[in-house]
This record gives structure tokens, C-alpha cells and sequence, in this order.
């Protein structure tokens, strides 16, 4: 699974979405992570109703299943929804690595509905009728 950070030091989530000078992707499985990729962006970040910020950062995350936040506008969170991304917003500014590490244990264990759900991106949903009928 991939994990997107919004980043201004590249080394913790501090970073508002649409005003985020970096992106950084990782893979994410219940052994480890690897880095993936960074994705950095120019100017006119902080200009409010500046939707053409949101449109290459948008991109950027589309294959992953998480986006961290320390916040996420309205708009912005509908669209990284609309492409099936769980944005999760930090109240602090948190080490990517940390966060990263948690996420590792909580998917070698049993993972919450929400990431259970994130996990599928990208995969058919498959349903076995048969399983949840009611008895008659």
C-alpha cells in the first residue's frame, strides 16, 4: 500500500495539503517501507482559492491508498477522496518515519475498518453471497 506525506522539511508531516512544498510517497507492508518518491512544488502554494495548486498534487497521490496531513481544505478533501485516498490529518507535526513504523504494526495486526478499506484500493471488490444469507 502506498502512503502519501505532506511535507515542507521532508522529514515530518508540518505541512498543509494544498500548501505543501513536497509530497513524499512510500510503500507500505506489514514487514516494512520503502521510499517511493518525492514530489516537489513551486510557487503561489499559499494563495487561497488557488485551485490549480491542487490539481498536480492531486495526481501526484492518486495510486496511493492514505494521504497525512497537518490539514486539508474542504475542496481538496473531496477531491483526494473523490480518487479514493484516506486523507488523516496530524494535530502536530510528526516524523514521517514514526508514523510509518506505527502503521507497520498496525497492519501486521488487525487493521482498523478505514485502513482495512484503504488496503483494497486498486483490487475488485469480490462479494460470497452465500456466506452472509440469511438463514431461511
Amino acid at each position: 500500500m502506498k502512503i502519501a506525506f505532506a511535507t515542507q522539511d521532508l522529514a515530518r508531516v508540518d505541512a498543509h495539503f494544498g500548501w505543501a512544498s513536497n509530497i513524499m510517497v512510500y510503500e507500505l507492508t506489514p514487514k516494512g517501507h520503502a521510499f517511493v518518491e518525492t514530489f516537489s512544488f513551486g510557487a503561489d502554494l499559499q494563495e487561497d482559492g488557488n485551485e490549480d495548486k491542487l490539481g498536480p498534487k492531486v495526481e501526484a497521490i492518486k495510486d496511493c491508498a492514505v494521504l497525512y496531513v497537518a490539514a486539508i481544505g474542504g475542496s481538496a478533501a473531496a477531491r483526494v477522496v473523490v480518487n479514493k485516498v484516506h486523507p488523516v490529518r496530524i494535530k502536530e507535526p510528526e516524523p514521517i518515519l514514526d508514523i510509518l513504523e506505527k502503521m507497520r504494526i498496525v497492519l501486521d495486526g488487525t487493521p482498523p475498518p478505514w485502513l482495512r478499506k484503504a488496503l483494497l484500493k486498486g483490487q475488485e471488490r469480490q462479494f460470497d453471497f452465500d456466506e452472509e444469507a440469511p438463514d431461511a
